[in-house]
């Protein structure tokens, strides 16, 4: 290397936030893994055979296909994907179903740079979500941002972004629903770029936010597809 030549800054791959006016950082995140099957004619068992594994997560009864269930995961670690609940998934119980690819999703908790608790919005949040015994209806879905809105200007895009923010504290506040929302640049098949949880006690509110989103700017101009929705009721929830 000639002396003209500087060596490459090293690569921060941690999570921002802000506490304080200052910048915060954790290098952690929470991967979660949706799977679907159908021809399920004992949901009760599936959800035996999870608990038994010691599982961490949600079993929904799918409300589109009377023999369909669907199965959202949490880990830190992406490993236990592969192994644990590749396991699970290679039990004799799981052999009599049928894989839904239409709905494998695949996504990790991230960050926007301004939140003052990064353990709790990266780790906490998403999985007391999840779990909460009071939300018992979920709607699944990934979603394609257009390639234009990274071409706005950053003002411009947090102003989007703050739109749906805004939508979403006030039925949250309201104890209607809560959102989950998961990054998953590179992991999906269909080069989806979020993965979105809707989740509460009841799901007309779930499908009122669908509807109010459609009004905002990000959804009318600037995403691509949404897509497809899992509509479910939790049979089983891990404790938290």
């Amino acid at each position: 290397m000639s002396a003209t030549e500087s060596k490459p800054e090293p690569l921060d791959l941690s999570e921002k936030g802000l506490s304080h006016g200052q910048v915060t950082s954790l290098d952690r995140r929470l991967f979660m893994k949706f799977t679907a099957f159908g021809a399920c004619s004992d949901p009760a068992a599936i959800a035996a055979a999870m608990a038994a594994a010691s599982i961490e997560g949600a079993l929904y009864i799918d409300a589109n296909d009377p023999h369909g269930i669907g199965i959202m995961v949490p880990s830190e670690d992406p490993d236990y994907f592969v192994s644990e609940l590749r396991e699970l998934f290679n039990h004799e119980l799981f052999a009599k179903l049928e894989h839904k690819p239409e709905f494998d999703m695949l996504g990790r908790s991230y960050s926007i740079g301004y939140e003052p608790d990064l353990e709790d919005t990266l780790l906490i949040k998403p999985r007391q979500k999840l779990l909460n015994p009071a939300f018992r209806w979920a709607v699944w879905y990934p979603l394609q941002r257009s390639k234009k809105f990274q071409t706005l200007p950053a003002d411009h895009q947090r102003r989007i972004l703050a739109e749906h923010g805004t939508l979403a504290k006030r039925y949250g506040v309201a104890g209607y629903a809560a959102d989950i929302r998961l990054a998953c640049h590179g992991l999906d098949k269909h080069d989806n770029d979020f993965i979105i949880g809707l989740v509460g006690p009841t799901l007309f509110p779930l499908s009122a936010v669908v509807q109010e989103m459609r009004k905002t700017e990000q959804t009318a101009q600037y995403l691509d597809s949404l897509g497809p929705f899992f509509v479910g009721k939790a049979l089983w929830q891990s404790p938290r």
